[in-house]
């Protein structure tokens, strides 16, 4: 049994109002392995990298547990790379920068040992690409669980609706959720988007926490108030992998698994926040975790 992550791994530029640094690690698979480690192993990454990829960050993610027989690298090319300015709300943020470079030509290919998988974690990319991998499974996962953004919508809104009817789990923002669904209202948008397809949808909503949807049920997750929000890139990321890695390992998909899934989701999410890149997810123990996680059961505690 495993846990398949699929996205970018990638390098990024990040300007924010607490300063800037312009060239860490990032892209999407690389939170999630990074938040999902610390609930479960084996994790198989699949992604594309260039030959500039540090080897290092791979030895890094290896000892947590990460296979990177799905990863494909590419020699004489260069890593994903994107560059962004976030505003002082640092709820919004201008792209600068972004190349493909390796990314263009990504074409996932499932190695046999990958056939085990029993959890799908497809991160951010195009809907058909997302669509390859469910597709190359012999067998289906027993959750498949997909994080897409408000750019497919706009550009492969047929692709992304494909997908749609493949998968358990849909993690977008409010924002996004509002747009794929036509709908202001964020219990009529989560009847519309279940009806394409997703059994559970998962609606972020930043700093106020996040939304679980299930048939006529719903559970609403707080946000942990921080003192300093020092970098939102790859908190949505991070929140998706502390999600996936817990019901792994809880092996259970029921809606109180779930509901405990997205807390811890936004425990790790408000980890990544307080450094830049996956810097500070690279730093946490358990302890620090279970502290956390103690923090978010006293805001809701009445």
């Amino acid at each position: 049994m495993s846990l398949i992550v699929i996205g970018t791994m990638a390098y990024d530029a990040i300007e924010t109002p607490f300063g800037k640094t312009d060239r860490i690690v990032g892209g999407s698979a690389t939170y999630v392995a990074w938040s999902a480690s610390n609930f479960y192993s084996p994790i198989r990454q699949v992604s594309i990298v260039g030959g500039d990829f540090d080897q290092r960050e791979m030895d890094e993610l290896s000892t947590r547990g990460v296979d990177f027989e799905g990863v494909e690298m590419v020699k004489d090319g260069k890593s994903f790379f994107w560059s962004g300015r976030y505003h002082t709300d640092m709820n919004t943020r201008d792209t600068l920068i972004t190349d493909l470079n390796v990314l263009a030509q990504f074409n996932p290919r499932l190695p046999e040992s990958y056939q085990d998988c029993q959890y799908l974690m497809l991160g951010n990319l195009a809907p058909a690409v997302q669509l390859s991998v469910i597709r190359q499974l012999k067998q289906r996962p027993k959750l498949i669980v997909l994080d897409t953004m408000n750019f497919w919508m706009d550009v492969a809104l047929d692709d992304l609706k494909l997908v749609l009817r493949e998968i358990d789990v849909l993690v977008v923002n409010d924002g996004e959720a509002r747009q794929l669904s036509g709908e202001f209202s964020l219990v009529k948008a989560a009847q519309v988007i279940c009806n394409m397809g997703p059994k559970y949808l998962i609606i972020k909503k930043g700093e106020h926490g996040a939304l679980l949807f299930y048939n006529d049920q719903i559970f609403s997750a707080p946000a942990l108030p921080l003192e300093v929000v020092f970098d939102p890139t790859g908190a949505g990321d991070t929140f998706a992998g502390g999600f996936i890695g817990y019901i792994a390992q809880q092996d259970d998909i029921s809606f109180e698994t779930m509901k405990k899934a997205v807390i811890t989701g936004s425990a790790l999410a408000s980890f990544c926040v307080e450094k830049f890149g996956p810097e500070r997810l690279k730093e946490i123990t358990q302890a620090d975790i279970e502290k956390r996680l103690q923090q978010f059961e006293m805001l809701a505690k009445f």
